[in-house]
């Protein structure tokens, strides 16, 4: 009986350093000219690029960063017309499993939970352009005008830097 809890505090130990590891160094960022506040576990690295969301070309502004063998980012585009939020996070996120190679057999939808947002997460099993295995989450949302992914890839997703990761995402 001393065994099992030894070893159950072992794992819980082992969970809780991983999710506060010196490779997650997590940080408040807020991407600009936006209302969202998220953790990520590594300085961001900033991007954009204009790309064509819901017909026009919009701007895409991106943080992003690679911390302990996982992607995480944030990306914001603003659109001219709100009415056209639903359909722009639909067409993302078939273009995200798209890219990932994701089959339909791996793909899970569900609710998540976002003071100020109605949003969903995705997660999905697929493979990088290098043929190389990947998990994916993201999150899809809109406040306004403005929509959002944020997402995390992995090999393998650690359930406690995801839900450190996701639960961080807050509207101020």
């Amino acid at each position: 009986m001393l065994t099992i809890f030894r070893a159950g505090g072992l794992l819980l130990a082992t969970a809780v350093l991983a999710a506060c590891s010196p490779a997650l160094n997590w940080r408040e960022v807020r991407p600009e000219g936006t209302r969202l506040a998220l953790l990520l576990p590594c300085k961001p690295d900033k991007a954009e690029k204009t790309v064509p969301l819901g017909g026009p070309a919009t701007p895409l502004s991106m943080l992003g960063c690679d911390a302990g063998d996982a992607t995480f980012a944030v990306a914001v585009a603003q659109l001219a017309d709100a009415a056209q939020a639903a359909t722009v996070l639909a067409q993302w996120q078939s273009l995200t499993l798209a890219n990932m190679k994701a089959g339909p057999e791996s793909v899970q939808v569900s609710p998540l939970k976002i003071p100020g947002a109605a949003a969903v997460l995705v997660k999905a099993q697929g493979s990088r352009a290098d043929g190389a295995a990947v998990s994916g989450q993201a999150a899809y949302f809109a406040q306004g005008s403005q929509v959002f992914q944020v997402v995390l890839y992995s090999a393998r997703i650690a359930p406690e830097v995801a839900e450190t990761f996701f639960s961080s995402l807050k509207f101020e």
